[in-house]
């Protein structure tokens, strides 16, 4: 019951956040989010709804990191392990525990494929001035990798465009 709780008053603390930045100028720019060991920034304008895990019914002869698909809020949305996805490995086995406070984001629906990652956890909304320097993607990682940001903390975030992970061939081919 706890963690409905908390996820409720993170949920309204993130809707207050993003309507005092509409009402004061300041746009954020990214979500922020780790999958597995890696720190992402998903684009706000392709980020869609956020949920709470929920069951996944799996789908024979997919590859690993496809989890299933689920009904989010009342759509049919196939389900990717982000992490495992990112890595091109299999899918990280979660306790239960783990997978409760971890989190589907949905892709915005303009993107027109219905779908959510999983990641690990939610870190909350980033500006530009989060970071201290960036840098553009390695030529040789696959098209929807943005480019690299170091934080006021010296930690590395990696942008993820999710519009061009939804137009790639491999994310879409999930079969065997």
């Amino acid at each position: 019951m706890s963690n409905k709780q908390a996820l409720r008053e993170f949920q309204s603390r993130l809707a207050q956040r993003l309507q005092s930045a509409r009402m004061s100028g300041v746009s954020a720019s990214w979500l922020a989010v780790e999958a597995g060991s890696r720190r992402l920034l998903f684009p706000l304008s392709h980020a869609g709804e956020i949920f709470s895990w929920t069951d996944v019914q799996s789908v024979p002869y997919t590859h690993e990191w496809f989890l299933g698909v689920a009904n989010l809020r009342g759509g049919l949305h196939g389900v990717v392990d982000l992490a495992a996805f990112v890595e091109a490995g299999d899918a990280i086995r979660r306790s239960e525990l783990e997978l409760s406070q971890s989190r589907l984001v949905a892709l915005n629906p303009m993107l027109d494929t219905n779908c959510a990652v999983l990641v690990d956890r939610l870190q909350g909304l980033r500006t530009a001035e989060a970071f201290a320097s960036s840098s553009p993607a390695d030529g040789e990682l696959p098209p929807y990798f943005g480019p690299t940001f170091i934080d006021l903390d010296g930690a590395q975030w990696q942008e993820i465009n999710l519009q061009a992970l939804s137009q790639h061939q491999p994310f879409l081919g999930i079969g065997v």
